[in-house]
């Protein structure tokens, strides 16, 4: 039995901050940070919105499109490194407000990863038939952690929520390998004190390296090759992290998903929004071979390939 994707929901602010807008408040450009990041705007929740506010509505959406109903949810994953507070988890709060009177709940630290890895627990759980469905929801506000006087960091990062429901799938469907990994000598280069603090530069070397090489070391596992897949979802970094990404995989550039340019970096739930985004543009069908891979803070990374559908 394999475990697969049956639903997906996503939350963006109202709120579009542009680059002009940052102009007008640090020494920056528009063109230094499209030329560096690709980012042309992001999206801030206000002083009212938390996390678990993102979460939810992300979560609603997910349970419509699967058609479950919150009752029928076994486990709650909530990846995320901004949660409303250190406890209870933002996961705790979701089950309540969504009425998931049976579900487990916990949240996951993996920082921009953190998809990946809720995603990939979700698996062991469906594949043991421990349970029947989990809900993984990736959502950060991290404008409530960003330096808005550091112009190195504050260019990067947008919020938002993205959700999936993850339950069984037809045969030859779904999950078909993964790649779950860590190193925490790197935990220096990006990390919380008050605010976020990361050496670009040490980042932007591990995340090319590592960002490739997971998207074959995962075909390899699948008995996949590059020619066979159709779509490449990468975290909404850094456009030049995710070119290096699709370059690897040989992919023509309409078979990569950028969000970026409009989104920013939305850490945990960027590869989640991105997906949403792409099938709604229908760019990604049933049986398409998709690889989704992530790195964040810790340092961690993973990757998945799946064959889309239910």
């Amino acid at each position: 039995m394999n475990a697969g994707i049956v639903g997906l929901g996503r939350y963006l602010p109202e709120r579009i901050v542009t680059n002009a807008d940052l102009e007008k408040v640090m020494d920056t450009s528009d063109e230094w940070i499209r030329t560096r990041t690709g980012i042309e705007q992001r999206r801030i929740a206000d002083d009212d919105t938390n996390t678990s506010d993102m979460a939810f509505v992300a979560a609603k959406k997910a349970l419509q499109d699967a058609n479950l109903s919150p009752e029928e949810i076994d486990l709650i994953i909530v990846s995320t490194v901004t949660p409303d507070q250190p406890f209870p988890s933002v996961a705790c709060l979701l089950q309540e407000r969504l009425g998931a009177k049976k579900a487990a709940a916990m949240d996951v630290s993996a920082a921009c990863a953190g998809f990946m890895y809720g995603i990939i627990t979700a698996k062991q759980f469906i594949e043991t038939k421990t349970y029947q469905n989990v809900l993984v929801v990736g959502v950060e506000k991290l404008s409530k952690v960003t330096d808005w006087s550091d112009r190195n960091t504050a260019v990067l990062f947008g919020d938002g929520a993205g959700a999936a429901i993850i339950a069984p799938v037809s045969e030859g469907r779904g999950i078909l390998s993964f790649e779950l990994g860590a190193d925490g000598s790197g935990a220096k280069h990006l990390y919380q004190d008050k605010y976020i603090v990361m050496n670009g530069r040490e980042v932007f070397k591990f995340a090319v390296r590592q960002m490739g090489e997971s998207c074959i070391n995962v075909l390899e596992k699948a008995g996949l090759t590059k020619e066979d897949v159709d779509f490449l979802i990468p975290h909404q970094a850094n456009i030049r992290i995710m070119e290096a990404s699709r370059q690897r995989l040989e992919l023509p550039i309409e078979k990569m998903s950028k969000t970026i340019d409009k989104y920013g970096n939305t850490s945990a739930s960027s590869i989640p929004i991105a997906m949403i985004e792409e099938i709604e543009a229908g760019k990604i069908k049933d049986d398409d071979i998709i690889v989704m891979v992530g790195f964040g803070g810790g340092l961690t990374w993973g990757a998945i390939a799946l064959k889309w559908g239910k």
